[in-house]
């Protein structure tokens, strides 16, 4: 299954395949507490490009963690 990703030096959109996917998580400290994002990361000719996902979406995913 592929996934779609957004090629900003290119300005256009991508499929990259699973096997290229990792996902991550992003916490940062803020004043009520931390804040989690959710993010799939994939290299595409050479490029390091970044989705931001929802936990389902994230959970879902069967790629390994970065």
């Amino acid at each position: 299954m592929a996934v779609q990703f957004y090629d900003v030096k290119n300005r256009k959109k991508v499929d990259v395949p699973e096997s290229d996917i990792k996902k991550t998580k992003y916490e940062r400290k803020t004043s009520t507490g931390v804040q989690v994002r959710y993010a799939l990361r994939a290299k595409y000719q050479g490029m390091s490009l970044t989705k931001f996902v929802g936990k389902d979406t994230w959970d879902k995913m069967n790629v390994p963690m970065e």
